[in-house]
């Protein structure tokens, strides 16, 4: 009963007019971003992080709720309409809700999606507030150590999941533990990968990294690419916007089974919604096979709204972990965390104390913007596949200046568009070697802590490296690590056993 009072006082918080300003803005800004190939959340969360520094903490976070999840809604946007998926998260749907804009289902598909990702948020959300102060009691048991299994969890489980090579994953996170550590060590003083430049002292803003790694290594992505006729907006956009009740009834069942897949998955640090969202998808069609008349292949509406209930309840759930225990599971959840930080706030178990008033809003706004984003997305769909119409040059050079600017408004350095250039430069050849950028992230965000907890373990222990596995916690973490890469290699031994056959 005290989660719903404060919750309460959240939604009073959050029902002012300006902050509703804010979430309406936030979902309309991030669906906007989510609807460009190769972007999503995480990229529109990168570039706002700048522009909302003139914000009160309170209003800037509500603007991050609505990106949040308008992110996911244009990705799914675009994988139905012109099968151009915004972000990775949206490839599952993109198989049946295609064919479905295909066959003149367009508005039924982005319907399903809409109402998908609304039932996945929602039941995810609901969880979080409930759920959430008592993770955050749990990570009051996590001391020095265990934060330190954790970040190792973390660091493994997504560069070995998110990648279809598990040196690939690895060499990503290399790449993110590298740049964490330029600077100054905080403990010996020692300089570290800053060849002697001063500019480089204190270390490489989190903010060059992500626009670089992110936004600017797509645009360069882009470019070198060979010149692709530009995809034009699907022709079945006429019809009902709804679902009838025969497809509501058949779409529920897989709603439902997409948020048991994707809840547990937002606090296991994978890297993201993509493997969550092909399991429902192959949940999904493994059901579909039993029947009398398959429809996969030819439209399911199914094959849509399992993965889009998945992806948002992974979302939802992301955040509760997020704000609980300072764990971010997903790229998205990494640069929140650096938002954070950036507002001199830790997520973890004393924010629920300290920052109160904060969290409780920011939860309110999570469902203030699945409903925004619920009515803004059916109207708008044709509007944002217009913007797909607009020259590739002049898109992709509008994202160039306005990471630019971004950069250049947090530090007014020019060494940071020099660095913001030169990862850049990184993050698109991370892209053209089929490098993932989940790992990198989490190993820019959780490199430090790992770093930190390490020193102070084993201060506290004297120099015994036997601390680190000395609780029940760090074995259960441990323990789960190990399952989880006997999973993958299994995985991986049977899908080439099958290719050799």
């Amino acid at each position: 009963m005290e989660s719903l009072s404060l919750l309460g006082e959240g939604f009073a918080g959050a029902f002012s007019p300006i902050n509703l300003l804010w979430v309406v803005l936030g979902a309309l800004l991030g669906t906007a971003v989510g609807v460009l190939p190769g972007l999503g959340s995480a990229m529109a969360v990168a570039l706002l992080l700048p522009v909302t520094f003139s914000l009160d903490p309170t209003g800037a976070f509500i603007m991050f709720a609505g990106v949040y999840f308008g992110g996911l809604f244009g990705d799914s946007t675009m994988a139905i309409l012109v099968n151009t998926p915004g972000g990775s998260t949206a490839i599952a749907t993109s198989f049946e809700g295609h064919r479905m804009a295909q066959s003149g289902r367009a508005p039924q598909a982005l319907a399903t999606s809409a109402i998908g990702a609304f039932i996945g948020g929602l039941i995810a959300t609901t969880l979080v507030v409930f759920f959430a102060p008592v993770l955050a009691e749990v990570a009051i048991l996590f001391g020095p150590a265990e934060y330190f299994a954790l970040a190792i969890f973390a660091f493994l489980a997504s560069a070995s999941v998110v990648s279809d090579s598990v040196l690939r994953g690895l060499g990503s996170l290399i790449i993110g533990l590298i740049l964490a550590v330029v600077g100054i060590d905080g403990i010996s003083g020692t300089q570290r990968f800053t060849s002697q430049v001063p500019q480089l002292f204190d270390g490489i803003s989190i903010i060059v990294i992500t626009v670089g790694v992110l936004a600017l290594g797509e645009v360069f992505n882009v470019v070198f690419k060979r010149r692709e006729a530009p995809p034009t907006a699907s022709k079945a956009m006429t019809g009902r916007p709804f679902l009838t009740r025969r497809e509501f009834r058949e779409a529920f069942p897989a709603w439902l089974r997409g948020a048991g897949i994707g809840v547990p998955f937002g606090v296991i640090p994978v890297g993201g919604a993509e493997v969550p969202t092909f399991m429902a998808y192959g949940t999904e069609r493994q059901l579909d096979r039993r029947r009398r008349q398959p429809a996969f292949g030819r439209g399911a509406i199914r094959g849509v709204a399992g993965p889009e209930a998945a992806g948002n309840a992974t979302a939802g759930t992301a955040m509760g972990a997020l704000l609980a225990m300072g764990l971010p599971t997903s790229a998205t959840a990494a640069i929140m965390l650096a938002a954070f930080q950036q507002y001199g706030m830790q997520p973890g178990p004393l924010l629920f104390e300290r920052n109160a008033d904060l969290v409780w809003v920011l939860l309110a706004s999570l469902f203030i913007g699945l409903v925004v984003l619920l009515i803004l997305n059916l109207p708008l769909a044709p509007l944002w596949a217009k913007l797909l119409l607009i020259p590739r040059r002049f898109l992709y050079a509008g994202i160039t200046v306005f990471c630019a600017l971004g950069v250049y408004a947090t530090s007014a350095a020019l060494s940071d568009l020099l660095l913001v250039l030169g990862i850049g430069v990184v993050g698109f050849l991370m892209r053209r070697f089929d490098f993932p950028l989940a790992p990198v992230m989490i190993g820019v965000i959780l490199g430090p802590l790992a770093e930190t907890s390490l020193r102070n373990a084993l201060l506290s222990s004297g120099g015994d490296a036997g601390v680190l596995v000395a609780s029940p916690i760090t074995w259960v973490l441990y323990g789960l690590m190990g399952a989880v890469l006997l999973i993958v290699a299994y995985r991986r031994v049977r899908s080439r056993a099958a290719r050799d056959v």
